[in-house]
């Protein structure tokens, strides 16, 4: 019984992040009300606040499953084969990916306050990942800690920053095309920030 509530739950979540995403594009984010939400997904006002305690929390839910499928792709480069510079940043090609999959919903809330939450949302997730892949590829006895954390800033600041101009000005570049540019860069700085072993 159990597994059934389980499933219906998901199905529940996803047809409701479905309808959000739907209304998004049609909309914006910021005139859309509960009501339209759940009228979307065929569900009642009820079942939508037994999910979700408001829109803000429902567009901020989708990025937990997110930042799960990053972190996967990332343990899957680590424990690939091949050269050290293909399973480094084993995360960033799935990432421009999604972006290039929702283009049109990151697009339709750029400048509004929900934006600016995504924005953070998802400056936070690199920051974290980008942080995992320093600590696994230059260990303590390579770096110092006083330089770990502005190398994650910098890292994560240069693919947030190629990840905005790619959506804003280069909309014809393929997600292989901006993955190979993000690591062509990313990959020589960080090898830079500490010396050879």
């Amino acid at each position: 019984m159990a597994v059934h509530e389980d499933r219906r739950i998901q199905r529940t979540r996803q047809l409701l992040r479905e309808s959000l995403l739907a209304l998004v594009k049609e909309k914006g984010f910021e005139g859309l009300s509960v009501q339209e939400i759940a009228d979307r997904a065929n569900v009642g006002r009820t079942t939508f606040y037994a999910h979700f305690s408001d829109k803000e929390e429902l567009l901020l839910h989708g990025f937990d499953d997110l930042r799960a499928l990053l972190k996967q792709r990332q343990r899957e480069a680590r424990s690939g084969q091949g050269e050290r510079s293909g399973r480094l940043f084993g995360f960033s090609r799935e990432l421009f990916e999604h972006v290039n999959d929702h283009r049109d919903v990151f697009q339709a809330m750029v400048g509004k306050r929900s934006g600016a939450a995504v924005q953070r949302r998802i400056q936070n997730l690199v920051i974290e990942l980008v942080r995992e892949e320093v600590k696994l590829a230059l260990p303590p006895s390579r770096v110092k800690n006083s330089q770990r954390e502005p190398l994650v800033r910098f890292l994560a600041g240069a693919l947030f920053g190629l990840l905005a101009w790619w959506l804003d000005e280069q909309p014809n570049l393929s997600t292989e095309a901006i993955d190979h540019a993000f690591r062509q860069l990313a990959v020589p700085a960080l090898d830079a920030a500490a010396p050879a072993a």
